[in-house]
């Protein structure tokens, strides 16, 4: 049962992909995106009341980027997070192939779940209206001011932190088990300091649902290759002698010893 690669002969029947798990990695991005992007729509919509109450946009942003962050941080801790290890981003599945801890199909298998339940989960966020509208949906383009050249450096720096923070967290024993409260934390950060120039998506799927949903695809290519080159770039520090002592024992954000069906054992870089 399960992803169970070791010991295979050539020839031999193909492992099967774990359902459960990405089932588990589906609910999870659905999550994300459906209650992270209500923060956003809530806080930045049209006639929302918490414009009304907080006028000026950074506190807004610092809300905003801190109730996203803790959304993904709640996740990692639930049940879903426990089954998948609630990667819940593309960005963070590629990193964690680069390292060498999750195989090809494997992490194939993460990302398409991940990009459906980013749609699944964008699809409730019309029923926030016009005030949904008026962000659309909170899909994630070049702010006023701001080309898609300066969106692309902006996700490739935010992604980055994203990515080079959580390996820091996971391949150290003594803070290992904190990792989810990483995110409220630095999301409020990066969303105070880096929206304005690109909405600091961080995550093609989080960009992704929105997109499909709103029909708002100004600047879509650099939501998905700025992450991409952000986590490539945070696997390379991660790789230079300076952290060669520490060790990154298993593709989880959280629960790091929880593997029932066997999917993280054996798993190598492809």
């Amino acid at each position: 049962r399960g992803w169970k690669v070791q010991g295979m002969k050539p020839g031999g029947p193909r492992p099967r992909l774990p359902w459960q798990v990405l089932l588990a990695e589906f609910a999870g991005t659905a999550l994300l995106v459906g209650v992270g992007l209500s923060f956003v729509i809530l806080n930045f919509g049209k006639g929302s009341p918490v414009v009304e109450m907080i006028s000026p946009d950074g506190p807004r942003r610092l809300l905003t980027g801190f109730l996203f962050g803790t959304t993904g941080g709640l996740i990692a801790l639930s049940p879903v997070g426990r089954e998948s290890g609630a990667h819940i981003n593309p960005a963070v599945t590629l990193g964690f192939f680069l390292m060498g801890k999750m195989r090809l199909v494997l992490a194939a298998g993460y990302v398409a779940a991940q990009l459906l339940g980013a749609v699944a989960g964008s699809l409730p966020l019309v029923l926030w209206g016009r005030m949904g509208r008026s962000v659309h949906l909170g899909a994630t383009v070049p702010g006023p001011g701001y080309g898609v050249w300066a969106a692309l450096a902006g996700e490739v720096a935010s992604t980055f932190a994203l990515v080079a923070g959580l390996f820091f967290f996971v391949r150290h024993r003594r803070i290992r088990a904190f990792t989810p409260l990483l995110f409220p934390f630095l999301y409020a950060l990066m969303v105070f300091v880096e929206a304005p120039v690109s909405g600091t998506s961080t995550n093609p799927a989080r960009t992704l649902g929105p997109a499909a949903v709103s029909g708002d695809w100004t600047g879509w290519w650099a939501y998905w290759l700025g992450p991409a080159v952000g986590a490539v770039l945070a696997v390379a520090l991660h790789r230079l002698r300076w952290f060669r002592g520490l060790e990154l024992e298993v593709a989880k954000l959280y629960h790091f010893e929880h593997d029932p069906r066997g999917v993280f054992k054996g798993q190598g870089s492809a």
